[in-house]
């Protein structure tokens, strides 16, 4: 097996849950296979003559199986300056909202993938596909759905389908998130927070009542999916069940729906290279794809014994093998 640097780019790791943190079971993998491993932060990133450098440290990674900070799970070695088009692949793993700092890593890190780099998710489709708007894409998919700033007619599809989600476009892990009836008498100021008086987009869906069962994370590599799905359950009094907002995960096998949803969308997955994809379905929806820094590696490796980084490494590895010679 040839041996490859792997970049990661990623929020401070001294910060992360390593039992529950997908990025850390990629790192994980990575050194399992022998790869050696570069540490930065998104700040670390920058161009000079043109050429994309990142300042990076060597990191060595230990698995923990618990939330103990006082237990050493992570080292660093060396610290360097890195031609990022000399990495063999670089994760970029940096959590939402996709910001101004964000597109511009996206720009720096698209410079070294011209120069060969296998960058995972691919730039552009990480600044084309908005985690909520992407699901648009696949109207037969999807919930009745709009986008508007306007008050009125975001009130107009409440009223036309009585209970209803909205959200922002730009947020994570269930925050900011409401659920609004037609006779809610804070429905004004919910739309004045949530548009700032008419000013923002937002996304308004029919409230599915399936959440009760679960929102269901599909992870997708190159476009297939893992056998297993696992349902974040709303805690009580919620409607939302994302884990950050106290939702809890139960792994289930795929539906036959599950895999028509999957199926619906890989073509442009693949086509579009996005290589590690989560599906968020809830009942035969779905209702995001997220595309930048999805989650559930580690409840579905120890749930159902996988090794999900290890599948998405091999086709990793598999697509640089394929690569024309130079």
């Amino acid at each position: 097996m040839q041996l490859l640097k792997i970049g990661m780019v990623m929020d401070p790791i001294d910060k992360i849950k390593p039992y529950k943190d997908s990025s850390f079971a990629m790192l994980l993998e990575a050194q399992r296979r022998g790869h050696q491993l570069y540490y930065m932060q998104p700040e670390d990133l920058f161009l000079d003559n043109a050429q994309p450098y990142a300042s990076v440290s060597e990191l060595k990674v230990w698995d923990r199986a618990h939330d103990d900070h006082t237990s050493q799970y992570y080292g660093f070695g060396a610290t360097s300056t890195c031609d990022l088009s000399t990495l063999d692949i670089i994760f970029i793993r940096q959590d939402p909202p996709f910001d101004a700092d964000y597109l511009y890593s996206t720009h720096l890190l698209e410079l070294a993938e011209a120069q060969g780099t296998l960058v995972v998710n691919k730039p552009q489709s990480l600044r084309d596909c908005n985690e909520k708007l992407f699901a648009s894409w696949f109207p037969h998919c999807i919930p009745p759905t709009l986008v508007a700033a306007n008050s009125e007619r975001i009130k107009h599809f409440i009223t036309t389908h009585q209970d209803t989600i909205l959200k922002p476009l730009d947020a994570m892990g269930g925050a900011s998130i409401f659920r609004v009836r037609e006779n809610d008498p804070n429905i004004n100021v919910i739309l004045e927070t949530m548009t700032d008086h008419g000013q923002h987009a937002i996304m308004a869906q029919r409230y599915l009542p399936e959440i009760a069962q679960g929102d269901k994370r599909i992870l997708l590599i190159n476009g297939t999916p893992v056998d297993y799905a696992l349902a974040r359950i709303p805690a009580e009094g919620e409607t939302r069940g994302n884990i950050a907002a106290g939702g809890r995960g139960v792994g289930q096998p795929l539906t036959d729906r599950d895999r028509w949803l999957c199926e619906q969308v890989a073509p442009t997955l693949r086509q579009k290279g996005l290589h590690f994809v989560g599906l968020d379905v809830i009942g035969d929806y779905i209702t995001e794809i997220n595309v930048t820094s999805p989650t559930c590696i580690r409840e579905l490796d120890a749930q159902f014994d996988l090794n999900i980084a290890g599948q998405l490494f091999n086709h990793l590895e598999s697509t640089l093998n394929r690569k024309p010679c130079e």
